[in-house]
């Protein structure tokens, strides 16, 4: 049976550090996220008229933000959904300073 905690790397990490780094949310100001959320609704045919509000909410253990659809085709609504998962599944509401 293989170790769950593999040995240390030169910098003293284990392989679960790398993990974390892996999966870890990149963080994007509100803006940022509009645009990626905008740009891919756009490349969708379905979806290029989607209107949507981003709401920024306590942290939960998935996302600090969420998106509110609005005007959306019932064709479209699945795969909206779809890319507004995946945008949140990438990325974290950064905190303002």
């Amino acid at each position: 049976m293989a170790c769950r905690h593999g040995p240390a790397d030169r910098n003293g990490r284990g392989r679960d550090m790398d993990l974390e780094q892996l999966f870890a949310k990149t963080p994007a100001t509100l803006d940022e996220i509009k645009w990626r959320v905008t740009r891919a609704l756009d490349r969708h045919p379905l979806c290029r008229n989607v209107e949507f509000d981003i709401v920024s909410m306590p942290r939960t253990g998935k996302s600090n933000w969420t998106i509110s659809l609005r005007s959306v085709a019932p064709d479209a609504l699945w795969e909206a959904s779809d890319i507004v998962a995946d945008i949140q599944e990438a990325y974290d509401l950064a905190v303002a300073a």
